[in-house]
């Protein structure tokens, strides 16, 4: 029977025991350490070498003494070697988390960086508070997640667990769905699920905010190795993709002509700078559904010139918000 203390320690962790070892007096064997660590001989082999060979300590074993040792004076453990621009990402990576806040990512994410800072050399210096006072991530509108079932999607889909869902479209009651959960997606904030609808027999995305309630059918499934979320939203404008094909032009008043040249909205547009200062913008989507709403956020700068189905479905909103 096993150990159950077999290869409890990380790696590093060992190492550094066995460097203290060596730093001492004493001259320890790798089945002395072993026994210590409470790992394999080969094992405790493997870190020797390792360290001999990856981190270039001087690192010899003494046949008269019956074990390992420096072979000349070694001040410290080689540590994480990192730049001040390296470890300037690192911060604002970590402020970067802000939008995993709540989630089940937040605890894991959280602990590798931890993780990371921990073993930065102590020679490097750099004013962390400073860096705490210029960088900043804010979202416009923080989406409102129930846990609980945020964090049974998030081990649906890493487990391949078939799940049934009380979910409510938008002004409607919920109703059950039999789903394949295939991804969880973060886009422009807001977070959305990927899955195999049966009672549709497709693809379909959901918004955990109006999940109501979700449950495991006791099934898992095999994700069909044709779902991409990259092609599937290759031609959309946000997340809902069509089977439409759509080219759009829309020409913005020079007022919004910087802001539309500073982001890059879709993969498939083009730039035309226009000669009083607006630019038009030409894009091919899948559906306009989620483009109409943009178009409308911009009022009076922008002009669709095409196609007319956008024209028309901005020109119903805009009469709709009028009405009201």
């Amino acid at each position: 029977m096993k150990n159950a203390g077999l290869h409890s320690r990380p790696p590093l962790e060992r190492m550094l025991h066995i460097h203290q070892a060596l730093s001492g007096e004493r001259f320890p064997n790798a089945n002395a350490l072993a026994a210590e660590l409470e790992v394999t001989t080969k094992t405790v082999q493997r870190d020797l070498e390792f360290m001999r060979d990856r981190l270039n300590l001087p690192l010899a074993y003494d046949f008269t003494r019956k074990g390992f040792r420096y072979t000349c004076e070694v001040s410290a453990f080689p540590t994480m070697q990192i730049t001040e621009g390296e470890i300037f990402a690192l911060v604002v990576a970590e402020k970067a988390l802000q939008q995993y806040r709540g989630t089940s990512f937040e605890k894991p994410l959280l602990s590798a960086i931890k993780k990371m800072e921990q073993a930065l050399p102590d020679t490097i210096s750099l004013n962390l508070a400073d860096i705490e006072q210029t960088i900043s991530f804010r979202t416009r509108a923080e989406p409102i997640l129930d846990l609980k079932i945020f964090d049974a999607l998030a081990k649906a889909v890493a487990q391949r667990k078939q799940l049934q869902l009380h979910y409510r479209k938008p002004g409607q009651k919920a109703e059950p769905r039999i789903i394949d959960p295939y991804h969880l997606a973060n886009i422009n904030g807001e977070w959305f699920l990927f899955a195999f609808d049966h009672a549709r027999r497709d693809i379909r995305t959901f918004a955990p905010a109006r999940i109501e309630a979700v449950a495991q059918t006791g099934k898992t499934f095999e994700r069909s190795q044709s779902f991409s979320l990259e092609k599937r939203l290759r031609d959309s404008f946000g997340v809902h993709a069509g089977k439409g094909k759509f080219e759009v032009v829309i020409r913005f008043a020079p007022r919004a002509a910087d802001y539309i040249r500073e982001k890059k909205w879709h993969p498939s547009q083009t730039l035309r700078d226009l000669k009083d200062g607006g630019v038009e913008l030409k894009m091919k989507l899948s559906s306009l559904a989620e483009v109409s709403r943009w178009v409308l956020s911009w009022g009076g700068e922008a002009k669709i010139l095409k196609p007319k189905e956008l024209v028309e479905s901005v020109r119903a909103a805009a009469q709709k918000i009028l009405d009201r």
